[in-house]
């Protein structure tokens, strides 16, 4: 078995290595001991996790091989069923565990499943913690490891969990009144499902819901953050104000304004910085953004005097470079956003209800809101990957980048990267122009496609 955490925790196709039975077995016995080992309250308590999951068939084989796991080391679990990626993260602390685990692969499709770890504080792993969680679980050790009968571990359902989450998060905005706002809410079949639309309607807005029948195999499909047309269409078909789509865990959010416009994490960065930079509460005047975020949102930020501090692509590099520089507003173009004073996560639900706000508050619609940068012209192309070349041994991939920042300069880019979840190259083309962009973006796909395959570019 090779390496196992990724850019977001272990994932892969469910039932084949390293997401088994057998893995998620050791998971839950590294952890245990990884946390408690390290617990300062351990002499007056038992440790305990958070245990969770989105509505993935192979969650409940994941569940209980994780549970068994923690239980045999001593530690005690508190599940919580279905729940967004960032419940879990806020529970952990609300219940003053020791860390949490989620079992979800995000946005990725229903065969495929995953593992995230917070720690205590409900921040993802640092490196050093990955690190020394993935030596234990494929050390030689951990599998005869075990504690005596009186210290095994206890689970409980925590049938609370859902109504602490839904209070914490309405009072992220103070509780305000969000009646006269109609909105489509597509929970992607996923993890929100049933606690998202009560949150809103809790609040008094008008809610038409969609992809809320998870039936184990339908997550994420033709729904949610990765397929917003759905969103869009029925924002307009229902004349809404609005359309906010969720990933599978709900970490990430993509936005319909009323004419079925995609509004992205970009222009949702983007408002809230300048709202919050108004108001003189945008800590140390700063955003954080990945290397994806447009060149667009660039130029905007600057000419307002907003800094921008870019990072590699992933959320917890975004956040680590937040808590870093002191700042508060952060996330990428994919709609994971975060709002370092209230959650220690992206959290969809959080970044929607921050976003209705300001249109109550400032009455205006999110296209209003959304239209103070001018997009350069983007495209991603996702090339299927059956091996991941260090990036400089792609020499012909490597040429025409070379070419595209010379005849470009400031006026374009592109971003070459393997996804840290998927088996795939990804190919980020940037320019002013949408013929510029599609045919720098074609000639980068074939020199991929030569060096991937070893041959000549067409």
């Amino acid at each position: 078995m090779g390496k196992l955490f990724g850019t977001d925790g272990i994932r892969g196709q469910a039932n084949r290595p390293p997401i088994t039975p057998e893995t998620a077995l050791l998971v839950g016995k590294a952890v245990a001991k990884y946390f408690a080992g390290t617990d300062r309250r351990a002499a007056f308590r038992r440790p305990c996790a958070v245990l969770g999951k989105d509505t993935r068939l192979s969650g409940y084989m994941l569940e209980s091989a994780i549970t068994s796991g923690l239980l045999s080391m001593g530690m005690d679990v508190l599940a919580v069923g279905p729940m967004p990626t960032p419940a879990v993260a806020h529970l952990v602390r609300s219940f003053a565990a020791d860390c949490g685990i989620m079992i979800t692969a995000s946005h990725n499709p229903a065969e495929d499943n995953g593992i995230k770890i917070f720690d205590r504080d409900g921040f993802k792993l640092s490196d050093a913690a990955t690190d020394a969680l993935e030596a234990l679980i494929l050390g030689p050790e951990l599998p005869r490891e075990h504690v005596a009968n009186a210290m095994i571990g206890k689970a409980r359902r925590i049938d609370d969990a859902r109504g602490r989450y839904i209070e914490f998060a309405k009072a992220a905005i103070g509780n305000l009144p969000l009646s006269g706002l109609k909105m489509v809410l597509d929970c992607a079949n996923g993890a929100a499902y049933a606690i998202s639309p009560a949150i809103f309607r809790e609040l008094g807005a008008e809610v038409i819901v969609c992809g809320a029948e998870p039936d184990g195999t339908n997550i994420n499909e033709n729904c949610g953050a990765t397929h917003p047309e759905t969103l869009c269409r029925l924002v307009v078909h229902h004349h809404a104000d609005l359309g906010i789509a969720l990933d599978g865990d709900a970490d990430r959010v993509i936005f319909s304004d009323a004419a079925g416009r995609v509004v992205d994490g970009d222009r949702i960065i983007g408002m809230i910085a300048l709202d919050a930079r108004k108001r003189g509460v945008l800590k140390r005047n700063t955003c954080v953004v990945t290397s994806m975020s447009n060149l667009g949102f660039h130029r905007a930020m600057k000419a307002r005097g907003i800094e921008v501090i870019t990072t590699d692509v992933g959320d917890h590099l975004v956040i680590e470079a937040m808590r870093e520089h002191g700042c508060s507003i952060g996330g990428e173009q994919s709609g994971h956003v975060i709002f370092m004073d209230f959650v220690t996560t992206g959290d969809g639900i959080i970044t929607a209800l921050h976003v209705m706000k300001l249109m109550r508050e400032q009455g205006k619609t999110l296209a209003e809101l959304a239209d103070f940068m001018t997009p350069f012209v983007q495209k991603m192309v996702n090339l299927p990957a059956a091996r991941k070349l260090p990036l400089q041994e792609m020499p012909r991939t490597q040429a025409v980048l070379a070419e595209l920042t010379a005849a470009l300069g400031d006026s374009g880019r592109a971003v070459v990267r393997f996804s840290g979840t998927e088996n795939k190259l990804r190919i980020l083309t940037e320019t002013e122009t949408a013929a510029g962009t599609e045919m720098w973006s074609a000639r980068l796909l074939a020199a991929a496609e030569a060096d991937l395959q070893g041959g000549s570019p067409c």
